[in-house]
Parts: structure tokens; sequence; C-alpha cells
């Protein structure tokens, strides 16, 4: 299965038309939230997107809150995940939205998660051979750099127990392209690029 994968789009034209010209050559689409800017302009931004239908899995991010992305795609089969998991072409995708933990302080109104928030929302999910998760694991393709590490440990405990494959993440910007590995599976910060990942 060829999957392409992004994250931080926060409402770039030149973004979304390098994503519409590749998705033609995907199987499997994933998109890692962050797709409006400071909850802001989602639903005009996404609306080419619904095309992708069955093919598409999306997060929210922390610009676009869960009902927001839903209702954004009222009407098409595109997928939204956040705390579920979905079967597609063999593959069990599980999804978590939002920033985990809250930012730090900023002058709009993030869509966010504590600890404890996602780590109840993560913890009834059994398996999953990919997670995308808004936010990434804590340690890994997390580097803010002048804040460090902001990845979320809630996020860091289900790769741990679930082992996915792959785990996609975005939200740090300065780690787009950032890549590691937890036990046996591998973390990729992606950013609004396309990124191709290829599954069996």
């Amino acid at each position: 299965m060829k999957i392409l994968a992004f994250s931080d789009l926060h409402l770039s034209n030149l973004a979304a038309r390098n994503l519409l010209d590749a998705a033609s050559d995907a199987d499997l689409i994933l998109g890692v939230g962050d797709y409006a800017h400071r909850r802001d302009g989602l639903v005009d931004y996404v609306a080419p997107f619904a095309d992708w239908g069955t093919r598409a899995v999306f997060v929210p991010g922390n610009n676009e809150t869960e009902t927001e992305l839903r209702a954004a795609f009222t009407g098409s089969d595109v997928t939204i995940l956040h705390g579920e998991t979905a079967t597609i072409g063999g593959l069990t995708i599980a999804g978590i939205g939002a920033a985990i933990p809250p930012p730090p302080a900023i002058p709009w109104r993030s869509f966010d998660l504590t600890e404890d928030e996602a780590r109840s929302m993560l913890t009834p999910i059994t398996g999953a051979d990919i997670l995308i998760s808004h936010s990434p694991p804590k340690g890994v393709a997390d580097q803010h750099s002048e804040l460090g590490s902001l990845g979320s440990h809630a996020v860091l405990e289900a790769v741990t127990r679930l082992a996915p494959k792959w785990v996609l993440c975005g939200h740090i910007h300065d780690a787009w392209g950032a890549r590691g590995q937890i036990g046996a599976s591998k973390v990729m910060n992606l950013g609004p690029t396309p990124n191709w990942i290829t599954l069996n």
C-alpha cells in the first residue's frame, strides 16, 4: 500500500496544490492536523480534499477542533479519527488530534488535551499498524529550537504499548522531517510536503 502523509498545512495554497497533485498515486492519504490557521479558514481550505473519499483519514490539529473538522467534511467519505481506529485496506489506523500537552500560553484558542485526557482516549485502543497523532511522542521528533522537547508522554506510552509499524506526527514545526524509533516503531514528524510510506 502506497501511503501519502502530511501535517501542518496552515492554509498554505502551495502545500494544498502539491498534495492534490500527489494524491492520484496514493492508496491511502493521512492528514495529521493543522489544516486551518488559528481556528480560521478550515471549511473552504479542506473542501478539495473531500474528493479523496474513503482513501483519506484525518485527525484534528490544535488549529481546528474535532467538531470543526468533522463538520468541514460533512457529506464526504473522509474518515476523521480522534481517540478511535479505522481499518482501511487491511491496515488498522489509530488517531488522536490536538496539542498534547497544551502548548505554552498563546493568544488564541488552541485545541488542546492534557496528558491525562489523551491517556484516557488512547487506553481503549488495543492495536494499530499506524498511529497518527498531531503531537509527537515525548523525546522523539519533538524538539523545538528554543523550548526543547515538547512531545507527549501519553502518546509515547501508547506507542510503547501498541508497537505500531509507524507513528506519524507533526505539530512541532522545528522538527519537520525529523525521524526516530521507539522499539520497532518508526516515527516521523511530517510537515506540509508530500511524505511517502509503503506498507504491505
